[in-house]
């Protein structure tokens, strides 16, 4: 019988935070269930076409939230692997639900997504601050695939700048209004927000930081990368219900997600499966890529 990993082998403080995935996914999971069977209710002031995508992202959550509570199983049993993807979900999370509390009516279910994207920040950011990236770095075997992880990274933040400020600056000079806010219905459009400001950003500085062998970069790196793997699920999702309701969707474009989206899976597990097994022991032998600081800091202990 394969032995039970030690309470040391899970970041410091991990517990509570992890716990606070079961009323989270509880919560998640029964407003999307109510969400579907109950769409005119729910979703009934909002337009076709962004009811469509919301009944498309719940149907998406219906996967996501399960994932969450079998990596946080996993994750207290002590694997570095999956604590790391339970934060990629969280981002995920974090990222969907600013969506439903930030651009969606105010109706039924209200109270129910403001406490998930709450508990959503305050587990990410408690979940982050349990970790110490110099250990997390250490874990890693040197076969890990860090210049082509980080490069992907990179490209996709890139690429995706590019593409939303193709439909953002023809629309400011022109002084009209984006094709798609038309068809949503709203001031501004979300994503477009949230990708600008935060998420693009940080994926291409976890990017940066990964190519430059820094400890943080280990955690940013795959943990952003499975927030991207769930975000792909939810807009092939929302495509796949605009499609079918004839509401300006494609199968192709909803392919080209769903590739892309199987791309960035294979990547972070190829990232991860570089993790070796044991401890994140604070004494932990660092790599010669380590910060000298780091390392010296590291000697000392040692000679104490």
């Amino acid at each position: 019988m394969r032995p039970r990993r030690s309470f040391e082998d899970r970041p410091r403080g991990a517990s509570t935070w992890l716990r606070l995935s079961v009323p989270l996914a509880i919560l998640a999971m029964a407003g999307s269930i109510v969400a579907i069977a109950r769409e005119d209710a729910i979703y009934g002031k909002e337009t076709a076409n962004w009811a469509a995508q919301a009944i498309g992202q719940d149907i998406a959550n219906l996967v996501a939230f399960p994932t969450l509570l079998v990596l946080a199983f996993i994750a207290a049993r002590g694997s570095l692997r999956a604590y790391i993807g339970w934060l990629g979900v969280l981002t995920y999370s974090t990222y969907t639900y600013a969506l439903y509390v930030f651009d969606i009516h105010f109706g039924p279910l209200f109270l129910v997504w403001v406490a998930v994207f709450g508990l959503s920040v305050f587990t990410l950011v408690g979940g982050l601050t349990s970790l110490d990236p110099i250990r997390v770095r250490s874990r890693f075997a040197a076969r890990a695939p860090v210049k082509s992880t980080g490069a992907l990274l990179v490209g996709i933040g890139s690429v995706f700048y590019a593409l939303w400020l193709s439909e953002i600056v023809p629309s400011l000079f022109a002084g009209t209004t984006p094709e798609i806010l038309v068809e949503s219905g709203l001031p501004t459009n979300p994503v477009h927000v949230l990708d600008l400001a935060v998420f693009l950003p940080t994926a291409i500085l976890a990017g940066i930081l990964l190519r430059r062998s820094r400890p943080w970069g280990y955690v940013l790196a795959p943990m952003i990368l499975v927030g991207m793997v769930f975000i792909s699920l939810g807009i092939v999702s929302l495509m796949t219900i605009l499609w079918l309701r004839e509401l300006d969707a494609t199968p192709v474009m909803a392919t080209i997600i769903a590739l892309l989206g199987a791309v960035e899976a294979i990547v972070v597990v190829r990232f991860l499966r570089a993790v070796t097994p044991g401890a994140m022991a604070p004494d932990a032998e660092m790599s010669p890529s380590a910060p000298e600081e780091r390392v010296r800091s590291l000697s000392m202990g040692r000679s104490a």
